[in-house]
């Protein structure tokens, strides 16, 4: 059972294979992380305008220590705990069940690693429920445009070499499904938005370079176990320049990153109005005619 008491959500990924990646990569310095250094400057950049202080936050991105280094130079935030899979975080746990007290925690973030968790709905809820009242949430995930071009020519290349297709990018939600979460979770204040990055290849070997650096490839159970035939990659090479390169002959990759941002309710935060409360008409303001509900305009 999941901690919302409803039935628990499928189980997507093999979490022990993609710890082990993630630990193969990081011991063999495959390569630089090209996303976590964006995403924490503009985390950073993101908090500097909150007036408010945050003596205590939790950093749930288990990438290593880039976030809580640039949390550090927003001075209204205290101490900051690195708590994740990783074993040099402050608060080691491996598993979806957050190491917090209910109420404890001025600030939660998260870059990067939120896209992966098997229970978003329910971990959203154990977030709300650990900051104490008035506390903020922001986090950044992949969203559904991620890897778009990779996910198409995949298929299209193992129907035509294999006759079927298997699931070689893991599943990303979109925009309006995420700000749905944080409402169903109980954040007031939800705001969701997103931005579309392009990074470019000469050859799609560098792409699947960096997903090994980040320890991201394909994790899914129901991922096909036998190895890439010969003839399906060099159709996907192919598929992929003809569909996905731009006149220089460089490959696009869609990395879609959509941040998520919530406050735990308080009594100060603002509220909506109730219906029919206003006290000016719309159309006074627009120096326009009201046109009662039902009724067509004149030409």
């Amino acid at each position: 059972m999941s901690i919302c008491g409803k039935m628990s959500p499928p189980v997507l990924f093999d979490t022990a294979l993609r710890a082990a990646r993630r630990a193969r990569a990081e011991k063999a310095g495959l390569g630089d992380d090209v996303l976590m250094p964006r995403v924490a400057e503009e985390m950073a950049e993101r908090l500097q305008p909150v007036l408010r202080d945050f003596p205590l936050a939790a950093d749930l991105s288990d990438r290593g220590p880039e976030i809580a280094r640039a949390l550090k130079s927003v001075p209204r935030i205290g101490e900051i705990l690195r708590a994740g899979a990783n074993s040099d975080s402050d608060i080691v746990f491996t598993n979806e069940t957050l190491p917090f007290a209910p109420a404890s925690l001025d600030l939660v973030v998260s870059a990067l690693a939120l896209h992966w968790a098997e229970d978003l709905p329910g971990i959203l809820v154990q977030i709300r429920r650990a900051l104490k009242p008035d506390g903020l949430f922001l986090a950044a995930v992949a969203g559904g445009n991620t890897l778009v071009e990779l996910r198409e020519a995949f298929s299209l290349a193992e129907s035509e070499t294999l006759g079927g297709v298997s699931p070689r990018v893991i599943p990303f939600a979109d925009v309006r499904d995420l700000g749905g979460l944080l409402q169903r979770a109980g954040f007031a204040l939800p705001v969701v938005d997103s931005e579309r990055l392009t990074i470019r290849y000469g050859e799609l070997s560098g792409l699947f370079r960096d997903l090994r650096a980040l320890g991201a490839t394909n994790p899914m159970l129901a991922r096909t176990k036998t190895p890439l035939r010969r003839a399906t990659l060099k159709r996907l090479e192919e598929i992929y320049r003809d569909k996905f390169s731009d006149p220089d002959g460089r490959l696009r990759a869609t990395v879609e990153i959509v941040w998520m941002s919530g406050w735990s309710p308080h009594e100060s935060q603002q509220k909506p109005l109730r219906p029919g409360s206003a006290k000016a008409r719309l159309a006074d303001a627009l120096n326009t005619v009201e046109i009662p509900s039902g009724v067509k305009p004149g030409r």
